[in-house]
């Protein structure tokens, strides 16, 4: 099996070894950014029965967006604003963790079978939120989960005000009769 494969496997079986070998490995950026490209491609084919063909499309490039910026968000947050005393992380180190915590994500291509897609999403979306949750302790070397939980949470709020905003400010919602 390739290290590749091998990689995202370790990752959607949340092994913390795996988080600490991918933040140490520099060269790892191509993959992580491989892993959020078929994670959004997975989800992307999961909901052609609901978005049609261009659910792809807009799927990966939302992702890769909501990547860099939720990466940036929990950059911040963690190592500015609740740092711990051994905490010590780059930019580079958090997207290529939290790239391979999208590994979940490949399972959301099953939503393309009707009546799968929400539960699919669901059980992709919780899973991916624990392996962020486990690469985020693991980048800023946090001894409390909890701490790295906050800290995913407090980004994954901000992250969907900006989406809303940027929807919003593009003509996004219901428009009027």
């Amino acid at each position: 099996m390739n290290a590749f494969v091998n990689r995202m496997l370790r990752a959607a079986k949340l092994e913390p070894a795996l988080y600490e070998e991918v933040e140490a490995d520099k060269g790892a950026m191509g993959q992580a950014i491989g892993v959020v490209v078929l994670s959004s491609l997975a989800a992307g084919i999961g909901a052609i029965s609901i978005h049609g063909g261009a659910g792809i499309l807009i799927g990966t490039i939302t992702a890769l967006i909501g990547w860099f910026v939720w990466a940036f968000l929990t950059y911040i947050i963690g190592t500015k604003l609740l740092p711990e005393p051994q905490t010590e992380a780059d930019y580079g180190q958090l997207l290529r963790t939290i790239g391979f915590s999208s590994s979940p994500g490949l399972i959301r291509v099953v939503g393309i079978v009707p009546g799968l897609t929400g539960i699919i999403s669901l059980v992709a979306g919780v899973w991916m939120l624990v392996a962020m949750v486990i690469a985020v302790r693991q980048a800023l070397d946090y001894e409390s989960t909890w701490r790295a939980v906050g800290v995913c949470v407090i980004g994954w709020v901000i992250q969907i005000l900006i989406i809303m905003l940027v929807y919003a400010a593009v003509g996004g919602g219901p428009q009027p009769a």
